[in-house]
């Protein structure tokens, strides 16, 4: 069986690619930092007739990721595909963020990713078979956010590190691409809202209201839009697409 590993699969977006790879007859490794919803997202994938096995780690921790990859395919099977998705955010002005929350971010979205491509892809290369890396980027990774700062640099780079790893690794038919969700209601989403809304000094539902203006096609996303597009790069009519980033943004912007 094929097996995927999907980070920050305790909710939101990453629960809604487990549950869609899952259907696409991938053998799920539910990772998050979180034990307890990571269990939970596993327990519901293998109630509904697939495999499924939950996993606690830190993305940030290098040797962890290794580690998860080997155990992994102890557990499962042969890795065909690992889904960069654990990601943090904060907000905050410019001018007030604060040097620790700066460092964990980074350390979770940009140098998670970066451990998730090497452990994936030596993985791939010892196997022998190729494989699809599939990272998390963000609209605020193509043109940056107000009050995310950090955010949208830690985004940014992993486009970039998004094509720079498909270049080098295109020789092991390792395909390496990007989402760009804009916004996705998920308990990050709800957290980034209230915070936005109390540094302008206004409700939150004015605040949804507000993003919800930028939408050309008048709704918020949900986690299955992006499982979506993930579950397409990680199927055989992506064969030969690597280095891209796609918006997965209902029409906010074009490019």
């Amino acid at each position: 069986m094929k097996t995927a590993i999907i980070t920050g699969a305790g909710q939101g977006i990453g629960e809604g690619i487990a549950y869609r790879l899952a259907k696409s007859n991938y053998a799920i490794a539910v990772v998050d930092i979180n034990l307890k919803t990571a269990v939970k997202v596993a327990d519901a994938i293998v109630k509904s007739g697939h495999t499924a096995k939950a996993y606690q780690v830190d993305v940030a921790d290098r040797e962890a990721v290794f580690n998860l990859v080997d155990q992994v395919v102890d557990d499962l099977g042969n890795l065909a595909v690992y889904v960069n998705n654990a990601g943090i955010a904060f907000i905050a002005s410019v001018l007030d963020s604060e040097p620790a929350e700066i460092d964990r971010l980074f350390n979770v979205n940009l140098r998670g990713t970066y451990w998730g491509i090497q452990a994936a892809a030596k993985k791939f290369i010892e196997q022998k078979t190729g494989g699809r890396i599939i990272n998390a980027a963000s609209l605020a990774g193509v043109e940056a956010s107000a009050l995310q700062s950090a955010y949208s640099a830690s985004k940014f780079g992993i486009r970039g590190l998004t094509q720079s790893a498909a270049k080098e690794l295109a020789k092991y038919k390792i395909t390496v691409n990007a989402y760009n969700p804009g916004i996705v209601r998920t308990p990050m989403r709800d957290r980034i809202d209230a915070k936005t809304a109390a540094i302008k000094n206004i409700s939150i539902e004015q605040q949804q209201k507000n993003c919800l203006k930028e939408i050309a096609l008048g709704r918020e996303a949900v986690p299955t839009d992006v499982a979506e597009v993930v579950a397409w790069f990680a199927s055989p009519a992506a064969e030969y697409i690597t280095g891209q980033s796609i918006l997965v943004d209902g029409g906010m912007k074009f490019y």
